[in-house]
């Protein structure tokens, strides 16, 4: 009779024959990935790799999961290295994955795709954050490696095209784990300082390997923030990174940065002559229309014979004030008339002229008697005359129809 298990000595005893195989300790596997849960806490990936007929579950845990330079998808077909064992807890075997890449195409190259839509998604590829190169520049920021051909080609161009621009050269490594740290910390600090009116940021060509670290999305953040304006001048025309996006400015080569934010000194003493004998030539036809005015003001009669002009003047003077004064009297003249017009009405309406032809006014607490209503008996009214005022005491009314 067999000896009587336990569920967990079972699947433990399994786990050990499925990680004693030499067969399976290290394996290579094409799949499609599904139902995918990343765990950014703990940073673990948990996955179930399939094709047509089967599925097998696998995880990814984080020490190999940060080594991953792009991010799993569901969907995303992939091929794994790693080897089998028995999740013991459910009795469930499954894969431990210590590395991935997408198949077909290269892990940089999703990578890169990945980063270039998030980021094109927020916003920060806009043309409306590019910022304009400034025209003469004082201080020209250069972010390279001091040992690589671009910052010989740089110096060259600039020194060549633009001797009297200041050069702030901040030497940075390009290539490399330690390359994307410094290039961000350059920008950062050219930015925090204000050491320059124009930053060049590249390398010389070569591989997607090579040229990662302007891939990096720290420093593309970094360049989007700069309030400097950035000429992105990496790798030759046929490379394009991240930092070509981000930037103000994409040059297709290093030498190519180093004239867009230089003006040609040929160019600019061009210009500098043409502008000299264009404001020469202003000038003398300026001087010789103020000659000719000066002539013209020479000869006027006001400058040969001023009494001429002060006589002019003062006859025009009498002459207005001739003028006003006439007017002055017809506007007199005419409000006198209207003034007298306007008193005889008044004087017409008047009820002491009412008053001297015999009439009377009754008032009854110094207000006009309209009505023989408005009396009673024993009342005492004033009568006003035109020479005086009578004391009445009402005695009897007496009312009158005129119907």
């Amino acid at each position: 009779m067999s000896e009587l298990l336990t569920v967990s000595g079972l699947n433990m005893y399994v786990r050990m024959m499925l990680e004693s195989d030499v067969h399976l300790k290290r394996i290579r596997l094409r799949g499609e990935i599904s139902n995918l849960t990343d765990h950014y806490r703990s940073g673990h990936i948990y996955m179930t790799l399939k094709d047509e007929r089967s599925a097998v579950k696998a995880v990814m845990f984080a020490g190999s999961a940060k080594g991953l330079r792009f991010r799993p998808q569901d969907g995303m077909k992939v091929v794994i290295e790693g080897r089998v064992t028995l999740y013991e807890v459910t009795g469930s075997y499954q894969l431990i994955i210590d590395e991935m890449m997408p198949e077909g195409i290269g892990e940089l190259t999703v990578a890169f795709e990945q980063l270039k839509a998030k980021l094109q998604k927020e916003g920060l590829f806009d043309t409306e954050h590019k910022k304009v190169l400034p025209l003469y520049p004082k201080r020209i920021g250069v972010i390279t490696s001091p040992t690589g051909a671009a910052v010989q080609d740089i110096l060259r161009i600039l020194k060549r095209r633009y001797p009297i621009g200041e050069i702030v050269f901040q030497p940075v490594t390009v290539q490399g784990e330690n390359a994307a740290p410094e290039l961000t910390a350059a920008i950062k600090d050219f930015d925090r300082y204000g050491l320059a009116d124009v930053i060049i940021i590249g390398r010389g060509g070569g591989s997607i390997e090579d040229l990662w670290a302007f891939n990096d999305e720290g420093l593309a953040r970094a360049i989007y923030d700069c309030r400097i304006p950035v000429v992105s001048a990496v790798g030759h025309e046929t490379d394009f990174t991240i930092c070509d996006f981000v930037s103000d400015v994409r040059a297709s080569t290093p030498s190519a940065g180093a004239e867009l934010v230089s003006p040609e000194m040929e160019a600019m003493e061009s210009n500098l002559l043409y502008y000299r004998q264009k404001l020469k030539s202003l000038m003398q036809q300026r001087l010789r229309f103020e000659k000719q005015r000066l002539e013209t003001l020479k000869n006027a009669k006001v400058l040969r014979s001023p009494k001429d002009l002060v006589h002019f003047r003062r006859m025009r003077l009498d002459m207005l004030s001739s003028r006003l004064l006439s007017s002055y009297r017809q506007t007199v003249s005419k409000e006198q008339t209207r003034l007298k017009s306007t008193a005889a009405k008044l004087d017409a309406l008047s009820p002491l002229k009412v008053l001297s032809r015999g009439y009377a006014i009754a008032q009854k607490d110094n207000r006009p008697l309209r009505s023989v209503k408005e009396a009673d008996k024993d009342d005492v009214i004033d009568i006003i005359l035109s020479d005086g005022t009578l004391k009445s005491r009402i005695i009897g009314r007496k009312e009158t129809s005129y119907d």
